[in-house]
């Protein structure tokens, strides 16, 4: 017996994905086609392009600042989870997955799967990778009839695949002056704010003077004003991403001498920050922005349910599980096998479900149902009559409970820590 309320499970909020493809109606005056060669550009252009982006006008206009963001992670911010994260948080920004430029133009013909969403996932931001200019300028320009509210590149990749055999991600942090033109290049061809997302440094090059540089030359290079700084260097020897993020030591007081030195450029935290009580203290230290990766979701209920409340001060919305469930069944029954070859499947879009109730009476036997139910339940309906028996209704209909445990000292002593201030005057020489 399924566990919801009575109530219709028309969900007015879910617009089918092949209908919501929406065209940008504050598509800015300068048309730059994305034939775009960074040798014939012309000052002008470059002129206009940095006012549109420097402004951040819509971002200003429309939602509240990204004081906290889910991380982009492959694999796991989809659109299902994306869906989910919406549902618990209003005000959150959420991240696509890293899509390589190379796929968005290869897949011309078919975008919606990569690159649809639902309005309501609305602030989104766009990650692309990768190290071929006229790809990138072309994927943005394809991007734009999307509507996203930002786009991201990323330089903070390690996964050998991407910064080994791809050559970009994390590997672009050593060729700051290809950046700064993949910058320009993605600026050229959008009319949203662009963002850099990168670590504090690679293999050996990880002084705080070697970070400096990279920001200074691509913020120089570039209308790029917003940096997401992954408080960790990367290592190209062949570790995986995993222990990537858990060798290196963190480095906090990178980010925060970073805030310092370039008071005109806006930059997040991110790295080891797993809880809001950890993301006000990042805030409370001078933070723009914080990021936060796994702990969104590994466990989305505990971390996203405080966003809102917590960091953006808004009134208890008094949700519940049992609420976001009902509203997730509508919308997953609405994609189930839109790709073709049945997929997504139910497998697919219950995927990140899978930690709504950690460490919750019932968690282990749901999921053991769960992976019982995925081998033959073909709806969500279905899916949810099957495993839901499993969870209480006391944990189904209880309101988000206390914040989480978190590191209130985490930054305390961070300014203690500064190293010394950066010296650009060498690089404006240089660059003047």
């Amino acid at each position: 017996m399924v566990k919801f309320s009575a109530y219709s499970l028309i969900i007015s909020s879910f617009t089918p994905f092949y209908s919501i493809i929406l065209k940008n109606p504050r598509r800015f005056s300068i048309n730059i086609p994305y034939n775009y060669s960074t040798k014939s550009r012309t000052t002008s252009s470059y002129i206009q392009n940095a006012k549109i982006h420097t402004e951040d006008v819509m971002v200003a206009r429309r939602y509240l600042p990204p004081l906290f963001s889910v991380a982009p992670m492959m694999d796991w911010t989809d659109n299902h989870y994306r869906t989910l994260a919406r549902l618990i948080s209003k005000h959150a920004w959420l991240y696509t997955e890293m899509l390589a430029a190379e796929t968005i133009v290869y897949q011309k013909g078919n975008l919606d799967r990569f690159l649809a969403y639902s309005p309501e996932q609305h602030p989104i931001v766009l990650q692309i990778g990768g190290c071929n200019l006229e790809n990138l300028a072309k994927a943005t320009e394809l991007a734009n009839a999307y509507h996203y509210d930002e786009i991201n590149f990323n330089c903070g990749c390690p996964s050998p695949r991407v910064a080994g055999h791809g050559c970009f991600g994390v590997r672009l942090m050593l060729d700051p002056k290809f950046v700064g033109e993949a910058m320009s290049v993605i600026a050229a061809n959008t009319n949203v704010p662009v963002s850099v997302k990168c670590r504090i440094g690679v293999d050996d090059h990880d002084s705080y003077n070697e970070l400096c540089d990279f920001i200074y030359k691509v913020s120089s290079l570039s209308p790029t004003k917003h940096f997401i700084i992954h408080s960790r260097k990367a290592l190209l020897n062949g570790i995986s991403p995993a222990d990537n993020r858990r060798i290196p030591p963190l480095k906090y007081e990178y980010y925060y001498a970073l805030l310092r030195d370039f008071p005109d450029l806006k930059f997040t935290i991110n790295g080891g920050i797993n809880s809001v009580i950890e993301v006000n203290a990042a805030l409370k230290e001078g933070a723009y922005g914080v990021m936060v990766g796994r702990a969104a979701y590994n466990n989305p209920w505990q971390t996203l349910g405080h966003v809102d409340t917590t960091i953006y001060g808004a009134s208890s919305s008094g949700l519940t599980r049992r609420k976001i469930l009902e509203q997730y069944q509508g919308y997953g029954d609405s994609v189930l096998g839109r790709d073709g070859n049945n997929r997504p499947n139910v497998r697919d879009v219950a995927k990140p479900l899978l930690n709504l109730f950690y460490s919750e009476p019932g968690n282990a036997l749901w999921k053991r149902k769960a992976d019982s139910a995925f081998q033959h339940c073909m709806t969500m309906k279905s899916f949810f009559e099957e495993t839901l028996v499993a969870i209480p209704d006391s944990v189904l209909d209880s309101p988000i409970a206390g914040v989480s445990s978190g590191r209130e000292d985490l930054f305390a002593d961070v300014h203690d820590l500064l190293p010394p201030p950066y010296d650009a005057r060498e690089q404006e020489a240089l660059y003047a």
